[in-house]
C-alpha cells in the first residue's frame, strides 16, 4: 500500500513502461500513491483487478493480453501486488511468456508475509521465541501443520477461513492459548491491527468487521508486538534481543 517501498528498479521499469498491466491489491494503490507524490508516468495502465472469489480478467486472458502486447512491439510491465511468487501467478504468467519468445526480466518486490507483519513490530524468528515459519493460505488444510507456538504461521488469504483455521491450529501443541495477530491492509489507508488468541481471534475479527487483504500471524512471535495487550506481551519481556 505505501509506493515508497518499490524499489528503484521497479520505479524505473514504471517509468520506462508503455503498458501497465495491473492488479487490484496492491498494484493500483502503488499507482495512485506514486501519483499523488508527483511521479509522472506516461504508460497506458490496463487493470486486470481480482476481487475474492470473482476474476475480472481470467488468468488466461491476462496471460495473453501479456504477449500480445509485447509482441505489438510496446515495453509491458505486470504490476502486481503481495508477493506473485507466493501463492501468485507470476510463475504461469513467466512461463507464458517465455515459451511464445517474449524476453522477460524479473523485478523482485517486497513479500507481504514478511513485510506486513513487520509493520506491527512481528518477527516472524526471534532467538528465544521462534527459529521457523511457515507460510500457508486460509484456503490450504492446515490440519497436517504441525509444530508448537516456536514454528509461527503465516496465513494468507485467511480472513474468510479464519474461524475453520484457528479451530484446526489449537488442536494442535499451539493450544487455544497461542497468540494471534491480524494486520490489515498493511502499510494502506486501512491498516489496523488486531491481537487475541486462536480461541478469541475469529470471534474478534468478527466484532471489529475485519477485512481483506489481512495478513494472520500465529505464534509467540506475536507478544513482540507493541500492539499486544499486557497478558500477552508480559512473558515475551526476558526474551533475548534478535540483532547482537
Amino acid at each position: 500500500g505505501d509506493p515508497g517501498l518499490i524499489t528503484l528498479r521497479g520505479l524505473r521499469a514504471l517509468e520506462a513502461a508503455d503498458v501497465i498491466v495491473a492488479d487490484r491489491l496492491g498494484a493500483r494503490a502503488v499507482l495512485d500513491g506514486l501519483a499523488a507524490e508527483g511521479v509522472q508516468l506516461s504508460a497506458e495502465v490496463v487493470d486486470v483487478g481480482k476481487l475474492p472469489g470473482h476474476h475480472a480478467v481470467p488468468q488466461d486472458a491476462i496471460n495473453e493480453l501479456l504477449v500480445t502486447l509485447a509482441q505489438g512491439g510496446r515495453r509491458v510491465v505486470r504490476l502486481k501486488g503481495g508477493d506473485p511468487y507466493v501463492f501468485g501467478r507470476g510463475g504461469e504468467e513467466l512461463a507464458y511468456c517465455r515459451e511464445r519468445g517474449v524476453d522477460v526480466e524479473v523485478v523482485p518486490g517486497i513479500t507481504s508475509a514478511v513485510s506486513v507483519p513487520a509493520i506491527a513490530g512481528i518477527p516472524l524468528t526471534h532467538r528465544g521465541l521462534a527459529t521457523t515459519f511457515t507460510v500457508v493460505t486460509g484456503h490450504d488444510q492446515i490440519r497436517a501443520l504441525g509444530g508448537g507456538r516456536d514454528h509461527t504461521v503465516v496465513l494468507l488469504m485467511g480472513v474468510g477461513t479464519l474461524a475453520n483455521s484457528a479451530i484446526t491450529l489449537a488442536r494442535g501443541e499451539r493450544g487455544s492459548e497461542c497468540p494471534v495477530a491480524i494486520v490489515e491492509d498493511g502499510y494502506g489507508p486501512r491498516q489496523r491491527v488486531t491481537i487475541g488468541t486462536l480461541d478469541t481471534i475469529a470471534h474478534q475479527a468478527a466484532v471489529r468487521g475485519v477485512r481483506s487483504p489481512a495478513v494472520v500471524v500465529v505464534g509467540d512471535v506475536v507478544r513482540l508486538s507493541p500492539y499486544a495487550p499486557a497478558e500477552l506481551a508480559a512473558s515475551a519481556l526476558t526474551a533475548p534481543p534478535a540483532i547482537d
